[in-house]
């Protein structure tokens, strides 16, 4: 059975609120209150199109990615350590060969320039993900080697399942070896989140953020409706939810220390 919060998260996607609304404005009906199912069914199908139009997409997802613009490596500072986040899919890490100058929109890769450009001597994967033996960290550390990053400059964290887990899991391993500043490394639309995150766990972070794939809608394209557009601003909506979730809910930083061993 579906938590609480999942459902809450699920709502924050258009497509879940517009499905709320419209079930609202079926019960509405069968109440014999007319008027109000035909405001909560328009409601219900103006805010998916509103939303599924790729020009407010790219504008409500830049609200968010231009507040920590991306740094080329050798303009970041040096640090203890650089702490990529898991997320997505690592199909890309089968080829033969991968460079990682190649995948601009990579965490794995970005973080790994990071490390080879000298910033930090340390990488900490952190994914709990999947199953015993192919955790979200594993599959990231062999990725990790193909870019040429040996595993004796890795250190996993695998008991994260989101991201308050992973500040609140890294900043205990931060603890311990006395690393105080840390390279962040994960998607520039994720970043205000997540460094707000490690921050209230009490990690100092300098943000690399990772640019996403940029819609390909030109021109009077960018005003048709597209389903692309519609998940890529549940995405960022998503985002602005957890925001405001970091800022009400219970601290990071308790968790952190309920992460922490003894």
């Amino acid at each position: 059975m579906p938590s609480i919060h999942s459902l809450l998260v699920a709502l924050t996607y258009p497509l879940g609120l517009s499905t709320a609304l419209l079930l609202l404005a079926a019960l509405a009906l069968v109440f014999r209150h007319r008027r109000s199912a035909g405001v909560l069914a328009a409601m219900a199908l103006s805010w998916s199109v509103v939303w599924s139009v790729p020009a407010v997409s790219d504008w409500l997802r830049q609200s968010l990615e231009d507040r920590h613009p991306v740094v080329a490596e050798a303009a970041l500072p040096k640090a203890d350590a650089i702490v990529v986040l898991g997320g997505g899919a690592y199909e890309w890490t089968l080829r033969t060969s991968n460079n990682p100058d190649d995948l601009v929109n990579s965490r794995l890769a970005a973080g790994a320039r990071a490390w080879r450009a000298g910033r930090a001597p340390t990488v900490i994967l952190s994914g709990g993900r999947g199953r015993p033996g192919h955790t979200e960290a594993q599959n990231m550390a062999k990725a990790m080697a193909r870019f040429g990053v040996p595993a004796s400059a890795l250190l996993l964290e695998q008991r994260s399942r989101d991201t308050r887990d992973n500040a609140a899991f890294t900043a205990v391993l931060a603890r311990e070896r006395g690393m105080k500043r840390v390279l962040l490394v994960t998607s520039a639309l994720h970043m205000p989140r997540a460094s707000l995150l490690f921050r209230n766990a009490g990690v100092d972070v300098v943000p690399v953020s990772v640019p996403e794939p940029e819609s390909n809608r030109l021109g009077w394209g960018q005003w048709l409706p597209s389903r692309s557009a519609l998940w890529r601003s549940g995405r960022a909506l998503k985002e602005y939810a957890g925001l405001l979730d970091v800022r009400l809910g219970d601290p990071v930083g308790t968790r952190a220390r309920r992460a922490a061993p003894g």
